[in-house]
């Protein structure tokens, strides 16, 4: 099967979220499971995200699918594969696509973080991939066609095999925000001796302020962004945003003692396979949302570690016994108290450390590969 790619390709690094991995993980998968991928290298998919103004967006978006569109009507293929947010999509070419024979699916993995409904232009795929288990209830009501499988995770065969510990830390690897921030307090506070070690952006900065508007932001504008966000969250959120405003996220200096920094790509999986226990935090920062009383829902390092080999520890959340058999495969915990219970079981366990890590990889690399889910996907195409 030949497959068309539009996920978040770029020759450029752009000022948004970090993105680039994907390509590398689809493309990866799709060649381990026997098909061929292909792409348009004169379209620039990350571009759509970029802030920009509506005239820019609309010239983007014309470019984009006019040469894609041009591409595919001259080479055709056996499937659109896409990973687009609602403001790339056009849904008239998406159509057009499909009157050429093409199915076209659709991966987004941020739904229940960003959406209180399914988008209506997720509407015009034939399937979309859809990987938080919270977000089925969405589509379902949407009326939207959806297949739910896990996220796309690809690593390389070198690393699908065992791994012996290499240290007796309790490793966290992630970026900073509001609610990881709270957690770790919460946790370090309870118990200081923990050996918690934590890597990546934000850590090491005293404080971080909720971004404020550059100087010539103009009130109407100020004015239509509340509105805005009134209109997709509700006022319940927009209260709870104004008075969040002020909370400054400093890092104490007990927590900052467990603070390591940023870390390359091989220090990463070294970490994430070979640590005592690696650590997984699925609450994430919402005005939607209580500050006391977050949300969760899994994340791509719910795959991704136990693909590695990780000894894996991971905030519940609905869906995480679809994915694993618990307590078996990975642990789970729900609650600050409950976790240093686990960390304390776990260290005293090395016979179920070593279980863990050998079922939960097993587990992932068999049930939860991109070569299984691109499998199903056709198969539901059928």
């Amino acid at each position: 099967m030949k497959i068309f790619l539009s996920f978040l390709q770029s020759p450029k690094k752009h000022p948004i979220p970090a993105y680039d991995f994907w390509q590398y993980y689809i493309k990866s998968g799709i060649e381990e499971a026997g098909h061929e991928w292909t792409e348009h290298t004169g379209v620039d998919w990350a571009y759509g995200l970029v802030p920009q103004s509506k005239a820019e967006l609309t010239k983007w978006k014309d470019e984009a699918w006019s040469k894609t569109l041009s591409r595919l009507k001259q080479h055709p293929v056996d499937l659109f594969l896409s990973y687009l947010y609602p403001e790339q999509i056009d849904t008239s070419a998406i159509q057009q696509i499909k009157k050429l024979g093409i199915p076209c699916v659709n991966f987004y993995c941020d739904n229940v973080r960003q959406f209180k409904t399914a988008p209506a232009q997720f509407n015009v795929f034939n399937l979309n991939w859809v990987p938080e288990y919270k977000a089925v209830k969405m589509y379902q009501k949407g009326g939207h066609r959806f297949v739910n499988l896990p996220m796309p995770m690809w690593i390389p065969p070198e690393r699908r095999t065992a791994r012996q510990e290499g240290n007796k830390q309790v490793t966290f690897i992630g970026s900073h925000d509001v609610q990881r921030l709270r957690f770790f307090e919460e946790v370090i506070d309870k118990a200081p001796a923990m050996d918690l070690n934590i890597y990546g952006n934000g850590w090491n900065a005293n404080s971080v302020k909720p971004t404020l508007p550059p100087p010539n932001y103009s009130a109407i504008k100020k004015t239509l962004n509340q509105f805005t966000f009134l209109y997709e969250y509700g006022p319940m959120a927009y209260m709870r945003k104004m008075a969040q405003r002020d909370i400054l996220t400093t890092v104490s200096s007990a927590l900052a003692a467990k603070v390591n920094g940023i870390i390359n790509f091989d220090m990463y999986n070294k970490l994430t396979a070979e640590s005592m226990i690696t650590v997984g935090v699925n609450r994430y920062p919402s005005f939607r949302f209580p500050l006391n009383k977050p949300d969760t829902y899994s994340r791509l390092r719910d795959i991704e570690a136990p693909m590695l080999g990780a000894c894996y520890l991971t905030e519940y959340t609905d869906g995480l016994e679809e994915l694993y058999d618990i307590d078996k495969e990975i642990a789970v915990y729900k609650n600050a108290d409950e976790f240093m219970e686990k960390v304390d079981m776990l260290s005293g366990n090395s016979s179920l450390r070593k279980k863990l890590r050998s079922s939960g990889q097993k587990r992932a690399l068999t049930d939860h590969s991109i070569p299984q889910s691109i499998n199903k996907i056709i198969e539901r195409l059928k």
